[in-house]
């Protein structure tokens, strides 16, 4: 474990868990075995994560967050409070015949969050599922199928209702497929239902 790390005492660690530099794991929260946690990650009261999950440089883990194991999560991610990432396609307690169902009787999925997203509080994940860079999705969402890179989406379940810069501003319509951050001045173009960053 590196040596600037604060992690208070109420919180949960396992001795294997990998904590970059400059983070903090604060009340309540359990980080579990094999989990690597990135330079300068928050990960807040109460928060859950997986064993082995990966989570990037920079990123942040509200309060009460859920973050169930094969989930990754890059670089600057923002996970709000109540999030829950699942890994169960399938959920039961039991087999068909009764007996209680054990690591054997199910695969763990997970949830892939890329650079810059951000997922609002209370918002669900249900895996597998990839949610692209820099996008976000609204508080409250049931997220069921992979989001592209800059979408913005609402809902249940999470449809796209726009697009967001890396700003997390919705990006401004010029018309022609063509979109602009208000506050980075950034150009994007949009083709079909994707949109990339304008060559400069």
């Amino acid at each position: 474990m590196a040596d600037r790390v604060r992690i208070v005492e109420t919180a949960d660690v396992a001795p294997d868990a990998r904590i970059g530099d400059g983070s903090s794991i604060w009340h309540l929260a359990q980080v579990r075995e094999g989990a690597v946690l990135g330079r300068n990650t928050i990960v807040g009261r109460g928060a859950y994560i997986g064993t082995g999950v990966h989570v990037g440089d920079n990123s942040k883990i509200q309060n009460y967050a859920l973050v169930y194991e094969p989930a990754h999560l890059a670089e600057g991610v923002f996970i709000g409070p109540s999030v829950v990432l699942t890994n169960d396609e399938f959920p039961r307690a039991i087999n068909p015949d009764g007996t209680p169902k054990n690591a054997e009787d199910w695969q763990a999925v997970g949830v892939r969050v890329e650079r810059g997203a951000s997922i609002g509080a209370r918002a669900t994940l249900v895996a597998p599922l990839t949610v692209g860079r820099w996008s976000m999705v609204g508080a409250g969402a049931v997220v069921v199928k992979d989001v592209p890179d800059f979408a913005l989406v609402v809902g249940v379940p999470a449809k796209r209702i726009g697009w967001v810069g890396k700003s997390g501003v919705s990006l401004v319509d010029e018309g022609e497929g063509r979109w602009r951050d208000s506050v980075t001045g950034d150009v994007y173009l949009e083709t079909g239902d994707e949109l990339q960053e304008a060559a400069e």
